[in-house]
């Protein structure tokens, strides 16, 4: 049986944001990523992972290998998250 995606953004209109985000954040990582499609990177990270990923249905996939293809994509954002966060710190005038 399929699961139902069921992940929403918080704030409404975010997800245009957040996906050219992850498109911008995947594409300095060396990814070839579509603005449009920014999702079918998991294809390309996958492939170099070496794992067995494709469109449609994917039962035979393990939970270790989805993992590891969603925490490169994850991982890489939330660092990148984090780095844009502190940079905006240390520009805020000291009260």
């Amino acid at each position: 049986m399929a699961r139902r995606n069921r992940r929403r953004l918080l704030v409404n209109g975010a997800e245009q944001g957040v996906n050219a985000f992850k498109a911008e954040v995947m594409r300095q990582e060396g990814f070839a990523v579509d603005p449009n499609r920014p999702d079918d990177v998991k294809y390309e990270v996958a492939k170099t992972l070496g794992v067995p990923l494709q469109p449609g249905d994917n039962g035979e996939l393990s939970t270790e290998s989805a993992g590891r293809v969603g925490g490169r994509i994850g991982g890489t954002m939330v660092r990148e998250m984090i780095r844009l966060a502190q940079e905006q710190l240390t520009k805020k005038p000291t009260e």
